[in-house]
C-alpha cells in the first residue's frame, strides 16, 4: 500500500523503448488511489493499533523524511513476516532495506527492527495461517519478508 513516489521506475514489462509504457501508468495510477484513499484510513487504525493492521515506520533513503507504511503482517515467534503484494520495488521495503531498521507497529505497541531476511513462501504462508495463507495462494502470493526484532 504505497503511493505515486513509491515506483523506482518502471517494472518488468512496463517500459517501452526507454519509455514508460502503459502497464507502468496503470500501476502508477493504482497505487496514487492507495495512497489516497484507503492508506489515509488504515493509517490511524494501525496506529491505533485496531483491527489486524500493524505500521511500519521508516526513513526516506532520498528524503530523510520519516514515513508511516499500514500493512498486513503476521507474527512468527518475535519477528514478524510481510507479504510483498506489489513486489520488492515499494519504497517502504527499499527504505528499510537501505536504512537497515525501521519500527513496526503491531497492537499498540512499537517494536525496533534491525534486519529483514528474505522468507521462503511455504515459511511465509505458513505464519499468515488459515484463512489468509489460502487467500494468498489463490492470489498466487511467493513473496515474503521477516523482519527481525532488533535484541
Amino acid at each position: 500500500m504505497c503511493g505515486p513516489s513509491d515506483e523506482a521506475g518502471a517494472f518488468a514489462g512496463g517500459v517501452v523503448s526507454g519509455r514508460r509504457g502503459p502497464a507502468w501508468r496503470v500501476r502508477r495510477g493504482w497505487l496514487w488511489l492507495l495512497k489516497n484513499t484507503l492508506n489515509r484510513v488504515t493509517t490511524p487504525m494501525a496506529r491505533a493499533g485496531v483491527g489486524p493492521l500493524a505500521l511500519v515506520r521508516h526513513v526516506g533513503r532520498k528524503t530523510g523524511r520519516r514515513y508511516e507504511t499500514p500493512l498486513l503482517l503476521a507474527r512468527l515467534g518475535d519477528d514478524f513476516v510481510a507479504e510483498l503484494t506489489y513486489g520488492p520495488d515499494v519504497s517502504w521495503y527499499r527504505n528499510v532495506e537501505a536504512a537497515g531498521r525501521c519500527e513496526v507497529v503491531a497492537g499498540g505497541r512499537v517494536f525496533a527492527i534491525d534486519r529483514i531476511d528474505v522468507l521462503p513462501a511455504a515459511e511465509g504462508l505458513r505464519a499468515f495461517g488459515y484463512p489468509a495463507a489460502w487467500v494468498l495462494r489463490l492470489l498466487r502470493r511467493r513473496d515474503f519478508r521477516l523482519l527481525r526484532r532488533a535484541e
